[in-house]
């Protein structure tokens, strides 16, 4: 594929891949940001495309590593994004929103249910919950995706039982 049909194909799917991105981001100008990255390492790799893939899913498939890479730079980063008008998040401390009596005690008793479940299932759960993706979790404890996907279920079923006079409704 000659630079000229590349860059072609690449510009004819802007409209798919803005639709794309803003539902990954949810976000209009996060999704512009998103597509212009899309484009420059498409672009920048444009020697690693081979003719007899499909263009459309490996463009598709940029965009959305790029987008996981960067979700996971910012969770990692715990970025605080204050978007109230007097800044009250910011200003408030993170020691406060744990200062109240009933917030501690319901995380004492989110974490004692959490604590009572099997070992093999509160592994697959803690790192699920620590943002693991599925495959990396069946990965370290050497089990299925199937198996992971199994254990998380039934650990939230199993919390939810526990919890239920937590529920409101």
């Amino acid at each position: 594929m000659t630079a000229i049909e590349f860059n072609y194909n690449l510009t004819s799917l802007q409209k798919y891949l803005l639709v794309f991105a803003k539902q990954l981001t949810g976000n209009e100008e996060d999704a512009n940001d998103l597509l212009q990255e899309t484009y420059l390492k498409a672009l920048v790799y444009r020697e690693k495309y081979v003719n007899h893939n499909n263009f459309k899913a490996w463009v598709y498939t940029i965009m959305k590593n790029i987008f996981i890479n960067n979700y996971r730079r910012n969770k990692k980063a715990k970025t605080i994004i204050d978007q109230t008008d007097n800044l009250y998040f910011l200003n408030s401390g993170a020691e406060d929103r744990f200062s109240n009596p009933e917030v501690m005690l319901n995380s004492k008793e989110i974490q004692k249910g959490i604590d009572s479940l099997d070992n093999d299932f509160r592994k697959a759960f803690d790192m699920y919950n620590e943002g693991y993706k599925y495959k990396e979790i069946a990965d370290d404890l050497n089990l299925t995706i199937g198996t992971v996907k199994s254990r998380i279920f039934y650990s939230r079923k199993k919390l939810m039982e526990n919890l239920s006079e937590y529920n409101p409704n």
